[in-house]
């Protein structure tokens, strides 16, 4: 056997031939789109997850601030954590009527901010006693 015919049929062999590129392009092009999409919703799933986190922090932060106040005002309040912000907050206080229980305001907290031009929002609420006892109770 020469071994020059065999060298010269294994070089025919090398590269791709064109039928195969088109075939590969084609299927690049069918599964690129899926996957930028995929990756476009992951990146803003991811942003909004972000943003929600921080608005909760804030959120139980606040809520802190007007438990450490003591025995709220009823009433609303609005405002912003810092300037230049897109988080802001308002708080609902309000007398809670009931027979059983006296003394006692709910408190809801609200924060608010802008992810991609939507407004989304998150609430958290609780209930705060007056610690100060009656004069009548003391004695």
């Amino acid at each position: 056997m020469n071994l020059s015919i065999i060298h010269s049929r294994s070089k025919e062999k090398d590269g791709f031939t064109l039928v195969e590129i088109l075939v590969t392009l084609t299927i690049l092009a069918a599964i690129l789109p899926a996957l930028l999409q995929a990756f476009t919703t992951a990146a803003r799933n991811q942003g909004l997850s972000d943003n929600s986190t921080t608005a909760l922090y804030l959120l139980k932060f606040r809520m802190a601030e007007i438990e450490m106040e003591g025995y709220p005002d009823v009433g609303e309040q609005t405002g912003e954590f810092g300037e230049n912000t897109r988080y802001r907050w308002s708080s609902v206080v309000e007398d809670v009527d009931s027979e059983d229980v006296e003394n006692v305001r709910r408190v809801q907290v609200t924060v608010t901010w802008l992810h991609r031009n939507r407004e989304n929002s998150m609430s958290m609420s609780t209930y705060i006693a007056d610690r100060q006892m009656p004069q009548a109770q003391q004695g």
